[in-house]
């Protein structure tokens, strides 16, 4: 993302990283905001006893009062106290604030903890199941439910017409998941049901929270549609490789409010396909929070020093300004809308943001007179009045009418990285904007800038929420101390920004499974229970434009970092197990029942000799004829070609074959295609075999001869692309590098990978034979080997 300071930032992230690993609470939790020699002692809670429905607060120090803030386990003791009996005895948080009857400037930060009885003693009989994230309690019973192709999905009659969506989307997914089509009914569960109801009677759960219980029916309870969701995740999730479930029944929440992703668009477009994708994903985990970031630009340096080549791009359709939606990607305000439409449906809210005053070039080469001649045309010049005038119509745009294009609740207008000098001008837009935003009915999300842009231009609090991501432009305390809730988006923690050579292109998921939760930004350390930071969320930010990142390997990055995510922002601390054995375990859990994004076949191996004909290939213009061994698959033109019974194979794999041509194929002739990919005889005009995607095209400096067969295996992998010809390594496109000519003389990983298509087979003349799938990469030996198989 973020540009202003990038040399100064790289220089000092990994000191601040490490200084994230080494910090520690002190034992009392006590954080203050104005430092004093001595924090008075606060008595510890009595004891929580069976039966409980009230704590008793400590009584306040001499000169003090405490007042009691809230805890981390809001469904066992709320926030004003009231006690409900967990299922199994739980330690709970609880955060107070000492504040000096003298000075309310002067508070302290106090947590205590306390025990609280269950209703049952320890977890029952069977152990409690694995899903992501962790159920927050859990009691187990004796035996198993079992799923049955005879079981339904049955509806509280009186809660009908809100559970009739999940209960849609439960069906279809069940279907997709076990094979079986259950109907939806309303009326009374029997044996081998699934019972959805709203009729939850312990309303301390909240919106989010549900129960689930495992007898001879499954019972999903909420009080809300959102918490109610959340537990057909926890059947799909359970259900993934089996029909059968423990009983038992679970009591299950979040602890914080906010667990998030946010996707930069702006320098890299993402299919409107993908972001539906990333709704039902996060959702399969319990992430309720995408925020799509829909305008930036590159880093001048890399385009000459020259703003007018530099990339830039606004995503959405706009109609005032119709130059600023991008050309090479965008997407309609109704597609925008049905987006958010689908992320209700899935229990999560769609955050879009458009980012001012800085990360603006998208508006500059536009409007350029409102583009700053200071400080470069990524910057709006804020002393233009035309400026606001512009800002102000494009959001208008999205937040105005009867049926908006903005249809949520909150809206982030950006707000970061402006210069320092301008930073009281900085302060007043951003106090315009918000302003403005919640005019029309929205609460309003920024980045955390204010201690960067420090001054004495108030800048408004209610309503508005930060994302703060690096402590030297908001620092977070004093961010507290002003009022504001905060989502923790550490960069240093969270930040992922793809073959750039910065920050992380993989998180360290086991530093975060065993340090970070949202508590945690940076390296300062919140109490539990501290109703300030409502959340948290992590990022990919696609910086360096133009160096081959794909969709395909942005989610191998996402998708494990998700999961460790989903549990470190669902329950925070409260982890079952070491992160080695979760580990393991996560990788069990797919995606969700509809989606294949990560590309795995299910099989480890699938190989077609084309020797008979195969009810699972489906041919069109493509005949069976002799072939390199028996029969093969012949092709005449570039519409005959066979459909295979798989889209595609992602890292790691490995696909052989072999292939015989004409002399007459033309330029780009495909052998291979899917939706998202080609593999090509012909790259261009290179004559060479390659492969394209998402703009990008690749060859592997070889020729394939014509009328000869011979033997190609590909190999991928998140690293690259390998070609070997006839048992030999012919060409491997890893580690190669972009060379840029700023003064620095930066380079970047060039990425060549390849998510291999297999929804078709054929487009050119010539033929196929014994094509054979790996679902991961052969050794050279084994390479070898395949060539020398016996005629």
């Amino acid at each position: 993302m973020f540009q202003k300071r990038k040399v100064q930032k790289l220089q000092s992230f990994r000191r601040r990283a490490i200084s994230a690993v080494i910090f520690t609470c002190i034992c009392s939790f006590a954080f203050a905001q104005k430092i004093s020699p001595v924090i008075p002692a606060v008595a510890d809670i009595i004891a929580v006893k069976t039966g409980d429905k009230q704590l008793v607060f400590p009584v306040s120090p001499d000169g003090y009062q405490l007042v009691y803030k809230g805890s981390d386990r809001l469904p066992v003791i709320d926030s004003a106290g009231l006690i409900k009996s967990p299922l199994a005895e739980t330690k709970v948080n609880l955060y107070f604030q000492l504040v000096s009857k003298v000075s309310d400037t002067i508070k302290y930060d106090i947590t205590k903890q306390v025990i609280v009885p269950g209703k049952f003693t320890g977890k029952g009989i069977n152990a409690q199941p694995f899903v992501i994230p962790a159920l927050r309690e859990w009691h187990g019973d004796r035996g198993n439910y079992v799923l049955r192709s005879s079981g339904r999905i049955v509806l509280n009659p009186l809660n009908k017409s809100v559970l009739q969506k999940a209960a849609d989307i439960l069906k279809k997914e069940l279907k997709i998941q076990t094979g079986y089509d259950l109907n939806i009914v309303t009326g009374k569960p029997k044996t081998g049901d699934i019972f959805l109801t709203l009729g939850e009677a312990d309303h301390s759960i909240g919106n989010e929270g549900y129960y689930f219980k495992s007898e001879e029916y499954i019972t999903i309870s909420a009080l809300n549609y959102q918490g109610l969701f959340w537990g057909t995740r926890t059947l799909l999730q359970l259900l993934e490789h089996q029909k059968s479930i423990v009983k038992g029944v679970a009591r299950d929440y979040p602890e914080f409010k906010v667990r998030g992703f946010v996707l930069d668009v702006g320098r890299k477009f993402f299919s409107l396909q993908f972001l539906k994708d990333y709704v039902k994903l996060m959702s399969y985990y319990k992430l309720n929070d995408f925020q799509i970031h829909l305008n930036d630009n590159g880093f001048k340096k890399y385009f000459n020093e020259d703003w007018a080549a530099t990339y830039a791009a606004f995503r959405l359709e706009n109609s005032t300004y119709p130059g600023l939606t991008a050309k090479d990607g965008s997407y309609t305000k109704q597609e925008f809308i049905a987006l958010q439409q689908l992320a209700k449906d899935y229990a999560l809210r769609i955050i879009p943001e458009i980012d001012v005053p800085a990360h603006a070039l998208a508006f500059t080469k536009v409007v350029p007179e409102i583009g700053s001649k200071r400080y470069g045309m990524d910057h709006l010049d804020l002393q233009n009045p035309k400026t606001i005038q512009v800002v102000e119509n494009v959001f208008k745009e999205y937040l105005s009418g009867e049926h908006p294009v903005f249809t949520g609740n909150e809206v982030h207008i950006g707000t970061d990285e402006y210069a320092k000098k301008e930073a009281e001008a900085f302060r007043a837009f951003t106090d315009h904007m918000i302003n403005y935003v919640q005019g029309f009915g929205k609460e309003v999300r920024i980045w955390g800038a204010l201690t960067h842009a420090a001054g004495t231009t108030p800048v408004k609090v209610k309503n508005v929420t930060l994302n703060t991501w690096y402590n030297g432009y908001a620092n977070p305390l004093e961010m507290k101390k002003l009022g504001y809730n905060q989502i923790s988006t550490p960069d240093g923690w969270l930040y992922i920004v793809p073959a750039a050579g910065y920050y992380y292109d993989y998180l360290n998921l086991k530093k975060i499974y065993r340090k970070w939760t949202p508590l945690l930004i940076g390296d300062v350390q919140f109490p539990a229970g501290d109703p300030t930071i409502t959340g948290g969320s992590f990022a990919v930010w696609n910086d360096i434009v133009g160096n081959g990142i794909t969709e395909k390997d942005v989610h191998d990055r996402v998708f494990p970092a998700m999961q460790v995510l989903s549990q470190k922002m669902w329950g925070g601390q409260d982890t079952l197990m070491k992160f080695e054995d979760f580990d393991i375990l996560r990788k069990n859990l797919g995606e969700g029942p509809s989606l294949h994004i990560s590309g795995k076949t299910g099989v480890s191996a699938a190989g077609f000799s084309f020797d008979q004909e195969d009810k699972n290939v489906k041919l069109e213009g493509a005949v069976y004829a002799a072939g390199h061994q028996g029969k093969s698959l012949s092709f005449s033109r570039a519409d005959s070609f066979a459909k295979l019974p798989y889209t595609e194979i992602g890292y790691d794999y490995t696909v052989s074959f072999w292939i015989n041509t004409t002399a007459d194929n033309p330029a780009n002739t495909v052998i291979f295609s899917s939706p998202n990919a080609v593999v090509k005889l012909k790259q261009g005009t290179t004559g060479k075999l390659g492969f394209s995607r998402e703009g990008y095209d690749f060859d592997f400096d070889y020729v394939v001869p014509a009328n000869v067969w011979t033997h190609l295996v590909i190999t991928g992998t998140n690293k690259g692309t390998a070609l070997y010809v006839n048992g030999k390594l012919q060409k491997k496109l890893y580690d190669n590098w972009i060379q840029f000519t700023d003064k620095d003389k930066t380079k970047v990983r060039k990425v060549e990978t390849l998510f291999f298509p297999l929804r078709k087979l054929g487009g050119f003349k010539g033929k196929i034979d014994e094509l054979e799938i790996f679902n991961r990469v052969l050794s050279d030996r084994e390479i070898e080997t395949l060539y020398q198989k016996p005629i």
